[in-house]
């Protein structure tokens, strides 16, 4: 709720996407997941959290808790989707009796976690939301990722689904950016990774109707 137009994190015309994903929804996937920031009140990506700290303008660096020479910088946030708040509910246009499987991600305060598989940290990772085994224990060959947003949990999701050695595709008109000047940007950052970013009306959908 919280990255709708209403909420602390305010993604524009985020809800709009909601009727493409619910037909995506209807279609004959082995697997239907969806995904839901969970994150504690005193979790590292909050401004708030942070002394002289501003949402959306200001870094923060991570360091892995387990190893102190891996880091990385993250961009800081308002205060959004906190456990067991509206915030961190699943939008109610989304037609939620179709997924098989809610995915909380963000749930560790000391890293942040946009992607749904893991955190970015290798050495070791420290978050891991264990869906990579589910996808493959399901015998999931391609992966198609929409939602919000597009320029964060999106390509992250993406990037690490292909990483995983699955085919995967964005579809666009399923996702909404926070920085909507920098979609293509985006697209290209994803293409580079292996990530095909493709049509609600084009072949890979196509395909699944069979």
């Amino acid at each position: 709720m919280d990255v709708d137009k209403n909420g602390a994190l305010a993604v524009n015309e985020g809800r709009d996407v909601a009727p493409l994903i619910n037909s995506l929804l209807s279609l004959p996937f082995v697997a239907k997941i969806a995904t839901q920031d969970w994150h504690p009140a005193d979790h590292i990506s909050f401004a708030s959290n942070h002394a002289d700290k501003q949402p959306f303008v200001d870094f923060a660096t991570v360091v892995n808790p387990d190893n102190a020479s891996e880091s990385y910088s993250t961009r800081l946030w308002p205060v959004h989707c906190v456990q067991n708040t509206t915030g961190a509910e699943l939008i109610p246009e989304l037609e939620a009796d179709k997924v098989e499987t809610v995915i909380k991600k963000g749930t560790d305060p000391r890293v942040e976690m946009y992607s749904a598989f893991y955190d970015p940290f290798e050495a070791p990772r420290v978050s891991d939301s264990g869906l990579a085994g589910v996808l493959k224990e399901k015998g999931v060959t391609h992966v198609y990722v929409v939602g919000l947003a597009f320029d964060y949990c999106v390509k992250c999701t993406a990037m690490d689904a292909a990483k995983e050695g699955f085919t995967t595709y964005v579809v666009e008109e399923g996702t909404r950016a926070v920085d909507a000047p920098k979609w293509e940007e985006c697209k290209a950052e994803l293409q580079q990774k292996g990530v095909v970013v493709v049509s609600a009306d084009g072949p890979e959908v196509a395909k699944l109707k069979g």
